[in-house]
């Protein structure tokens, strides 16, 4: 996607950045951006929110200090993603707004659902109200245990800490569909030889939403439109 050699580890050891906290979108809010040139891209998720974990947490311990589960829409700017690794840093400009789901629940909430520190039920992506995705979040590579064990390793997580999945994605990704327009696009340019598939445009509207197995919605559902930010 970037151009980047993946890291060796990359089976064995979570891929995580630190987010900014300080701007934050609810379920229905506008998004605004500057520029359609920046590559908008919508990044569907799930979101843990954690109590206080003590530095050192395993992964059998850390399961215990998830307080609440959600989804979110982790809104990306490819364009500007390439230059942000490059200086070592991570990401900041080419990372928008994060959205979160209007409800959250507990895990025992989620009934057999929730095993292995995954949930196992699919994310449904609409786009322009078209069908996108619907990738299991139960293929998660690392579970929700591996992944604050990790972050928790050589400092405190404040309670209040949000822990999200990545994007989600499953293997059979042609038959699922995907969580980000950038996979589409990485797709395309493997069976055809280029992307074809263009990323957000201002009007263009998001929604995502996960049901349980009586197709109740549970997190209810997140419905942004991308505009133009108002700047100066």
């Amino acid at each position: 996607m970037f151009g980047l050699d993946p890291p060796p580890e990359k089976r064995t050891v979570p891929l995580m950045y630190q987010g900014a906290g300080d701007d934050l979108l609810g379920a229905c809010d506008d998004v605004p951006l500057p520029s359609e040139e920046d590559g908008m891209d919508f990044e569907a998720e799930l979101v843990a929110i954690l109590d206080r974990v003590p530095m050192g947490t395993t992964v059998a311990q850390a399961d215990r200090h998830i307080r609440l589960l959600t989804m979110a829409n982790d809104t990306s700017l490819r364009s500007l993603a390439a230059k942000d690794l490059k200086t070592g840093f991570g990401f900041l400009q080419s990372k928008g707004a994060t959205t979160f789901g209007p409800v959250a629940v507990t895990p025992d909430e989620l009934g057999d659902a929730w095993r292995d520190g995954r949930v196992h039920l699919p994310l449904h992506i609409h786009w322009n109200d078209a069908a996108f995705g619907r990738p299991d979040c139960g293929a998660m590579g690392f579970s929700f245990g591996e992944l604050i064990s990790h972050a928790a390793r050589t400092r405190n997580l404040a309670a209040g800490t949000l822990i999200g999945t990545g994007t989600i994605s499953n293997e059979n990704f042609r038959e699922v569909g995907s969580a980000c327009i950038a996979e589409r696009r990485a797709i395309e340019l493997v069976d055809e030889g280029a992307p074809r598939t263009p990323y957000l445009k201002f009007g263009d509207r998001v929604r995502i939403e996960m049901l349980d197995t009586d197709g109740r919605s549970i997190f209810g559902a997140i419905e942004q439109r991308y505009v133009r930010a108002d700047i100066g």
